[in-house]
């Protein structure tokens, strides 16, 4: 049963994802060329969910 979006687009065009929270987990592998901001998480989402939600992101 869907009740809501996984991705969707804000009014001011940025993107919000629901996913599961794994920053303790995921934070030490994240790869060299990678960095992540004290005020961001990583989430994890299924394959699934972002090809689906594919067709709904503007090519630009």
């Amino acid at each position: 049963m869907e009740t809501c979006p996984d991705i969707f687009e804000l009014s001011d065009g940025t993107f919000a994802v629901m996913g599961t929270e794994a920053t303790a987990d995921l934070d030490s592998l994240l790869p060299p060329d990678a960095a992540r901001a004290d005020y961001e998480r990583i989430v994890i989402i299924s394959r699934e969910t972002l090809l689906r939600a594919k067709r709904d992101i503007p090519d630009a």
